[in-house]
């Protein structure tokens, strides 16, 4: 590796409790899905990927980030949902030069969040206490690119995600792409938000991650050691694809979550896959 290359380091919050509905099946208990959020820096600045969600999290990740003796200059948000952003807040008291910055289609993902009653009140009511009183939102990214030590970084909008208007971060002079919720790594993929249609589109959004020819990928919630190799972006369709047709063999809850652990029985928590089952057989009507 050449000394003036940009490096990425990553760090893994376990999986751990939330305040979420008791369990109704083997392995739905409420746990939250290991997250990451990854350091990109030069020789003096470095950014973030993503901040985790509550106070004490944050504040571990922050702890990990001073030992690497950087001034953190942003965070780059790849998607709205509130566990990739919310923790913005409590970041910037530990880092207050740390910009918070997201494509304008994330922003207002994460406004509709952090404004709307139901959504606010869910997140609330799973990390009660746990959360910052006053969110802090990115600022909207002018441009798609942007610099760390004269070095590019890229915001990529594939668009489909585990929700929609989803980006990856691609950092071209290390080949690497940090991947938000576009890829997974060794944890059950969250499909609640999509059907059929969208899972094929977001297969997709996975190609175009292939296509950027990267030798390092990062996903957004990965298991705590897990290597971060290409391998997981054709992973990650084969689950989707999986997924979607165990759903169209018209199993009930407990089917498509039995069929699915014998596939992908080796993947962390499945109450994502409890949830993610329940979401579609909701949809039949």
């Amino acid at each position: 590796m050449n000394p003036n290359d940009l490096a990425v380091d990553v760090y893994v919050a376990p999986m751990r409790p939330f305040a979420g509905a008791p369990a109704r099946g083997p392995g739905d208990d409420p746990m939250w899905s290991p997250m990451s959020s990854t350091l990109i820096a030069g020789a003096e600045e470095a950014i973030l990927v993503d901040t985790l969600i509550t106070r004490d999290q944050v504040d571990s990740l922050a702890g990990w980030v001073r030992g690497f003796g950087k001034r953190i200059t942003g965070v780059y948000i790849t998607h709205g949902h509130q566990d990739h952003w919310i923790g913005l807040a409590r970041l910037q008291e530990h880092f207050p030069e740390a910009r918070g910055i997201a494509t304008p289609e994330i922003v207002e993902r994460a406004r509709f969040e952090a404004t709307d009653p139901n959504v606010s009140a869910y997140w609330k009511a799973s990390f009660p206490g746990e959360l910052p009183r006053t969110p802090v939102l990115p600022e909207p990214l002018d441009g798609s690119e942007f610099e760390l030590e004269s070095r590019i970084l890229r915001a990529v909008p594939v668009g489909q995600g585990d929700t929609e208007f989803s980006t990856v971060l691609h950092v071209p002079s290390v080949a690497a792409v940090i991947g938000g919720d576009v890829v997974y790594n060794g944890v059950h993929m969250m499909t609640a938000e999509t059907d059929e249609q969208t899972r094929e589109a977001w297969i997709a959004s996975l190609e175009s991650v292939a296509d950027l020819k990267p030798k390092v990928v990062v996903a957004g919630h990965k298991s705590v050691g897990a290597p971060d190799r290409p391998e997981i972006i054709a992973a990650s369709q084969q689950y989707l694809r999986d997924f979607s047709r165990i759903v169209n063999e018209d199993h009930g809850i407990e089917g498509i979550v039995h069929a699915m652990l014998e596939l992908h029985g080796d993947r962390d928590n499945p109450r994502t896959l409890w949830h993610s089952a329940r979401a579609a057989v909701a949809r039949r009507g």
